[in-house]
């Protein structure tokens, strides 16, 4: 793109602007009320949003697949250790008990002398348990079952490490995606979306939001896979070992539900809330830092501090109702999962006792009842993480579903060789579909003319050019560039012919000499960047800096002064050389002796170029080739400078307020 600012500088003026009222900070929340009343924002739709955001891995299925047979492996492993490792426990048992009895009986006719003595339940329980009298601790047995649990728990380990290296890169891939698609949006929004948001805020949802999804999918994603799995799996071991206990320990499962449920509904809207009310926050520091100096010139610190203080406020009190109330799920949880805890360890006894189970059994089962608890319990830990991120992920969707500008034509065409003929034919526009800005206007410029265009403020003249941009599009009527309709023309195109230099400055970090270059070629050399900073005079103060062409400017351009920043921009022009030049009072913020300089430099530039001019200093204007006279969108005058002096009209009494201003 040929021009020399961003498209959004080209943003109409205040006075030509649709009107828009700035969102305040929300009313304060008193603390008597933090854990009572109703949110302040309705909750989002958390199931339709999990989809969609479920729905950005779906490139990754491939991978996820694989991901997911290494966590199955994983779960597997992890469901068998507790068994065989109840075995060794009943090795060890089996051995301390086969010491208590001489050596030469039999285990059943151990256990026909205990019922014969009266001790029918010692009998029944060692009846479920394999020993021999007289024979101790077979510790070879155990080393055995202990290697191989070893083996079982090393195994689960690397591949669950491997698992999470694979989630890692599915998560990072998928949130880099994500931020291409919110970047490639924002280049497809009309420029009146940005007029009606603050600037913070779209920032915010373009880097707060999509961090904390990224921080939400990293730390759950895997999680909720190998607990549901595990969920399975200790399930299938627990009807395995008793169906009894199985469903003892399932006794707990619809009330861990019902507390996460319930509990999950009321923090939902307090995560909205936040990253809201984070929005609002950011746009306000946004602003108060690039105005600072306004603000500390009008002596409004006072006001920016009381207002930044409601909103953290705000922001403070939302974020800790979210956390809170989702940080009362996982205590809860556990008190549940203790329960189920106790439940198996009594009903366990009584099975062991009554000989139906072994002591390995209960023990494996005691550990399988622990890993069924933990999955839910993590679940529950981790619901405000997922909670806030389906917040953060509604923000984010909300900007993709945002209405874009009108697509370039199918078959984008244009001039064969561009001259510069300009025509508005029978143009209307309107920013509110209810309050005409622009009509029935009809204008003809030939190539190489120099069209100034002056009137009061909110007469139209940024707007006519924007429309010739097609930074908003016509809503009457139509703009030709040599014969072709700029909308049958792709914008990138349409732009690449066009210079602008506006009277709002944009410099971004880096050198000098590649904000003289933004406009041009890339590759393009040095001597040619040199020379157009001498024709634009920019190379005079270049030179008294340290470093140069090289010297490295901030975004704002705080280390070099407002003229000084115009001039850099105006050598942007230059050195583009586009067929079409927009100034946009270019030379307002430079001094007397510069404007004249700059004047015989633009002189230079505008040969052989279609230019249009909006000026308010009249002055700058004398040599243009016609000059248009706007008021309420209409042009009322046109002519020479001379010719429109004459005829004593509009333009006549413009340029005899500002001679009277000069002299006084």
């Amino acid at each position: 793109m040929t021009s020399t600012e961003k498209p959004s500088s080209g943003t109409p003026k205040p006075d030509a602007a649709p009107s828009t009222t700035r969102r305040g900070p929300a009313p304060a929340i008193g603390m008597a009320r933090l854990m009572g009343g109703q949110p302040t924002v309705r909750s989002m739709d958390f199931v339709g949003s999990s989809r969609r955001l479920l729905a950005t891995l779906r490139p990754e299925r491939a991978v996820i697949a694989v991901a997911l047979l290494f966590s199955v492996a994983a779960v597997a492993l992890s469901v068998i250790g507790p068994k065989i490792l109840g075995h060794a426990t009943d090795l060890i048992f089996s051995g301390v008990v086969g010491r208590q009895f001489p050596a030469g009986e039999t285990k059943a006719e151990v256990i026909a002398r205990l019922r014969h003595d009266g001790d029918g339940k010692v009998a029944d329980m060692l009846g479920a348990m394999d020993f021999t009298p007289g024979k101790g601790i077979d510790f070879d047995a155990i080393g055995v079952v202990l290697l191989w649990v070893a083996l079982i728990y090393l195994g689960m380990s690397l591949l669950m490490l491997v698992q999470a290296r694979i989630a890692t890169a599915v998560v990072q891939r998928s949130v880099f995606r994500l931020r291409e698609q919110v970047e490639e949006k924002l280049g497809r929004m009309p420029l009146s979306y940005f007029d009606k948001q603050q600037r913070g805020e779209v920032l915010s949802r373009a880097t707060n939001d999509i961090d904390n999804i990224q921080q939400t999918l990293q730390q759950t994603l895997s999680q909720i896979v190998s607990s549901a799995l595990t969920i399975v799996g200790v399930l299938a071991m627990m009807f395995w070992i008793s169906w009894l206990l199985a469903l003892v320990a399932l006794v707990t499962v619809p009330v861990s539900v019902v507390v996460a449920t319930k509990i999950g509904k009321r923090a939902q809207p307090q995560f909205v809330a936040q990253w809201k009310t984070t929005g609002t926050l950011n746009a306000h520091i946004e602003e108060m830092y690039t105005g600072h100096s306004l603000v500390k010139v009008f002596g409004r610190q006072k006001e920016s501090a009381e207002t930044f203080r409601k909103e953290n406020e705000d922001l403070y009190e939302a974020g800790f109702k979210a956390q809170f109330i989702s940080g009362v799920i996982q205590p809860a949880m556990m008190f549940i999962g203790n329960l189920n805890y106790v439940l198996v360890a009594v009903v366990g006894g009584l099975r062991v006792a009554s000989g139906a189970l072994s002591i390995g059994d209960v023990q494996a089962f005691i550990q399988y009842s622990r890993q069924f608890s933990q999955p839910l319990t993590q679940a529950a830990s981790m619901a405000n993480l997922v909670q806030s991120g389906v917040a953060s992920a509604e923000r984010v969707f909300e900007l993709l579903d945002a209405e874009e500008q009108s697509p370039d034509a199918t078959a984008a065409v244009g001039p064969e060789r561009v001259r510069g003929e300009v025509a508005f034919e029978d143009v209307s526009f309107r920013y509110e579909p209810d309050t005409p800005l622009i009509e029935g206007l009809s204008l003809t410029v030939l190539p190489g003319q120099t069209v100034a265009i002056v009137g009061p403020t909110g007469a139209g003249k940024t707007t006519l050019v924007n429309l010739l941009m097609r930074f908003y599009e016509v809503s009457g009527g139509r703009i030709t560039l040599d014969g072709t309709d700029v909308a049958e023309m792709s914008r990138e195109e349409l732009r690449g012919h066009i210079g602008m230099v506006l009277q709002d400055t944009w410099l971004f970090g880096g050198t000098i000499a590649e904000n003289i270059a933004y406009g041009a070629p890339a590759g393009t050399p040095m001597e040619k960047i040199v020379a157009a900073a001498k024709a634009t005079h920019v190379d005079r103060f270049v030179r008294t800096l340290p470093d140069g062409y090289d010297t490295v400017i901030d975004e704002e351009g705080a280390n070099v002064s407002v003229g000084e920043k115009q001039l850099i921009t105006i050598a942007r022009a230059f050195l583009a050389e586009p067929e079409i030049l927009v100034l946009d009072e270019a030379t307002s913020s430079v001094d007397t002796r510069t404007e004249v300089l700059i004047q015989h430099a633009m002189a230079q530039l505008r040969t052989g170029r279609t230019s249009f001019v909006i000026a308010h200093r009249l002055s700058t204007i004398r040599d243009a080739d016609v000059i248009l006279v706007m008021e309420s969108g209409r042009i009322v005058e046109q002519g020479t400078h001379d010719s429109l002096l004459a005829a004593r009209g509009a333009y006549a009494g413009l340029y005899s307020a500002q001679f009277a201003a000069a002299e006084a």
